[in-house]
């Protein structure tokens, strides 16, 4: 992630009149391999931002580097115009709402920041057209970023990956690894077996292998308290063990696969290991949304929609929460 010390490191030298020179390596979102197939943007666009940045645009890194700080949910954002002419010459279509006769607001690019309370910082005044598409900077990396003709968008979050464990290499597991990694999430595997904990089945991803045949060495791992943790190990043999441990590091979410009959078994189980009943309260069972989900890929569907969910509601203040479940009807 960015550091407050890079931000406003650059903030300072735009300040100064000083020349700066963005790097893939600080907005991988201009990597080769974050563009592969992009044939509307390469690593050389950064370039070309990197020379038409000035003291202008010194308070949007200014803000940026404060989100940071105080751990908002935010992005530094890029319009990249490949086609001026057309970028300018966009016009609204006779399905999404109207946003009047301008187009881009100009044909050159930018670097702006926009946070999920839909404040906007940059350089230039934007048209109601680019607002649009610099709001939804916040649903996504690229939401509806190929839209308009001419210009494209592309963005840093300005916040830590969530790290997800996965306790147990099931085939559930193994299919979580995949989707939750595609949707943005740092993800541990951990498992005993290294027949199951492999390479070809967790590609990818952080995999720790324990010794003895068992969870026993889970004790040696610590997670951060904002961490998530999935209690899928094989054939449900070590779930009292995951379950302990994780409220035992009061994670902020954790959740169990599992009928009603084995979760009553493995209650028993974590409240003689220690827990208490408020701790067995805190875990997240069934895991994930419910929709019928059976197979394995189907639960991971599942579950890691339950954790997309989780991983935005966490930030939110409990007003917007209540909204959020709200419109989601529940």
């Amino acid at each position: 992630m960015l550091t407050k010390e890079t931000l406003a490191g650059i903030a300072a030298d735009l300040r100064a009149g000083r020349a700066v020179e963005l790097s893939p390596a600080d907005f991988p979102c201009f990597s080769a391999e974050a563009l592969k197939g992009n044939m509307h943007v390469s690593p050389d666009d950064l370039v070309k931002l990197s020379v038409a940045l000035t003291a202008a645009d010194a308070p949007t890194f200014e803000r940026a580097a404060r989100a940071v700080a105080e751990g908002d949910l935010a992005w530094l954002g890029f319009k990249v115009v490949f086609d001026p002419a057309a970028a300018q010459a966009n016009t609204d279509n006779e399905v999404t709402k109207k946003y009047g006769d301008t187009g881009s607001a100009d044909g050159a690019g930018m670097v702006f920041f926009c946070n999920d309370a839909k404040e906007i910082v940059s350089a230039r005044t934007p048209s109601p057209r680019d607002v649009f598409q610099m709001k939804d900077i916040t649903r996504g990396p690229g939401m509806h970023n190929e839209q308009f003709d001419g210009l494209t968008w592309l963005s840093v979050p300005l916040f830590d990956q969530v790290r997800v464990w996965l306790l147990g290499a099931s085939d559930a597991a193994a299919e979580v690894s995949a989707l939750a990694a595609h949707v943005g999430f740092a993800v541990t595997a951990v498992d005993y077996d290294p027949a199951y904990l492999s390479p070809e089945r967790f590609p990818d991803v952080e995999r720790v292998l324990l010794d003895g045949g068992n969870f026993d060495e889970l004790d040696k791992l610590t997670p951060a308290p904002d961490d998530y943790v999935c209690v899928l190990t094989r054939g449900h043999m070590f779930d009292p063990e995951g379950c302990v441990w994780a409220v035992k590091h009061n994670v902020r979410y954790v959740g169990m696969m599992g009928c009603k009959g084995k979760n009553s078994t493995v209650h028993d189980l974590v409240l003689a290991r220690g827990a208490s009943e408020a701790d067995w309260e805190r875990i997240k069972r069934p895991i994930g949304l419910k929709f019928g989900a059976k197979t394995p890929a189907e639960l991971a569907i599942s579950i890691v929609a339950e954790l997309v969910d989780v991983r935005y509601t966490q930030r939110y203040s409990p007003e917007a929460r209540a909204r959020h479940e709200e419109n989601l009807g529940r």
